[in-house]
């Protein structure tokens, strides 16, 4: 099984910073897509941005600029850098890895964006 588990984050005023992480552990061979998804309250789960193997990167054009998605391969992990933040950046976000054909979802870290 692979295990997904996210930390960093938290409460912050509008304007600040926080940095995401989420760790892989498990039967992890050969990840290919790794990326940050996002929930609101009352809305759908909505893709952040994306990394693929090579390093290719894809935002949403809401946080383009502000975010910053990197992962590390010899240590299984995924990173969102998360500047300027906004009260409507407030979610739950989650990680998912792509392995294969399957994905995995991480349990996801609250971040609150006061104004």
């Amino acid at each position: 099984q692979v295990q997904l588990v996210e930390s960093g984050g938290g409460l912050v005023q509008a304007g600040g910073s926080l940095r995401l992480s989420c760790a892989a552990s498990g039967r992890i061979f050969n990840i290919n897509t790794m990326g940050w998804y996002r929930q609101a309250p009352g809305k759908q789960r909505e893709l952040v941005a994306s990394i693929t193997s090579g390093g290719s990167t894809n935002y949403q054009d809401s946080v383009k600029g502000r975010f910053a998605i990197s992962r590390d391969n010899a240590k299984n992990m995924i990173y969102l850098q998360m500047n300027s933040l906004q009260p409507e950046d407030t979610a739950v976000y989650y990680c998912r890895v792509n392995i294969g054909i399957t994905g995995y979802w991480g349990q996801g870290t609250q971040v609150t964006v006061s104004s």
